[in-house]
């Protein structure tokens, strides 16, 4: 099986750009859009009998700033939806690429024909590790790398604005969803999309923000970088959450002394008024156990779980 992945990143990329092990954990200059490259990739065997993803077999169609006019049109005009993926902690430039390639396979099984789509990630400069020696350096260094990429994250949604639109335009349907640290780049992207001028948008038609390790107040528009105006770039947003989530549990909450929105939720996620029904949904994933619960495995339950994975897919076909 073979996958295809548009992709935009903003790590470092060293010389030759079609070695994906030559995409660094190190930013590009984020004031710099032209620094970001843009490719296409083709990924094996996303084996998800075996929750194995792959590997990436070629990269392909590199630019600088934008996808190509190909990749434009491949997006644009295809037949169908789209889904935007961000990933989180500890993840490489192949993690990035190969789970974007196994969240599309996955989606595209469940029998729900709106879930069946065609997938774009965005990788972040992770530095691909869970756990060092120095056991805060890989998360201190994510959490800051994540934070700031909010700008090129803003200019790959401003990129892809125009290829979403043509899209719906055409009756398809457009959906995101972050995973873990991405939810930090979002928050960070949201606020830059509206301080660099630009109005409401609606990008997605579903965004979906799994374990999301950011604080449990995101959407209180006094915290910084809130999310709160997240409503305003998609019509509904889904919070998935578990207190099982052993990373979010015992790691992130421990080092950053607070409640992370991927254990039980929004704070005051009950109150219709901050949340009303018609946009927010919050899906308690707790009570799924039909996947590796341990450490690590239990902050990938919203792709390793058939269970949690059949609930998204019911949701991109509402």
């Amino acid at each position: 099986m073979t996958t295809t992945v548009y992709f935009a990143t903003n790590r470092i990329a060293n010389h030759p750009a079609d070695r994906p092990e030559n995409y660094t954990f190190f930013m590009t200059a984020p004031d710099n859009p032209l620094q970001v490259t843009y490719g296409t990739a083709f990924v094996d065997s996303a084996g998800l009998t075996a929750d194995t993803v792959g590997a990436i077999r070629s990269l392909n169609d590199l630019q600088k700033g934008g996808f190509s006019p190909a990749a434009i049109d491949d997006l644009a005009e295809g037949g169908r939806n789209i889904l935007v993926f961000v990933h989180g902690f500890a993840n490489s430039f192949e993690d990035a690429l190969t789970r974007a390639a196994f969240n599309r396979e996955w989606l595209a099984q469940s029998g729900v024909s709106e879930a069946d789509t065609t997938v774009v990630t965005f990788s972040w400069p992770s530095r691909g590790q869970l756990l060092t020696p120095v056991l805060t350096l890989p998360y201190r260094s994510d959490q800051k790398m994540a934070g700031g990429s909010g700008l090129p994250l803003m200019r790959f949604f401003a990129n892809l604005l125009p290829i979403l639109e043509r899209a719906r335009a055409k009756g398809r349907r457009t959906f995101l969803l972050t995973h873990s640290m991405g939810n930090l780049a979002l928050q960070a992207a949201v606020q830059a999309w509206f301080a660099n001028g630009n109005g409401d948008a609606e990008m997605f038609d579903h965004i979906f923000l799994a374990a999301a390790d950011i604080v449990d107040d995101a959407f209180d528009a006094s915290v910084t970088n809130s999310l709160a105006p997240l409503c305003r770039l998609g019509r509904r947003i889904t919070i998935l959450h578990n207190r099982r989530d052993q990373v979010l549990d015992k790691l992130s909450e421990t080092l950053n002394f607070c409640h992370r929105l991927g254990q039980d939720g929004p704070r005051g996620g009950g109150d219709t008024i901050l949340f009303p029904p018609a946009i927010y949904r919050s899906v308690d994933c707790s009570g799924f156990t039909d996947y590796d619960t341990g450490f690590a495995g239990s902050h990938q339950y919203y792709r390793r779980s058939a269970g949690v994975r059949t609930e998204i897919a019911a949701l991109m076909g509402a």
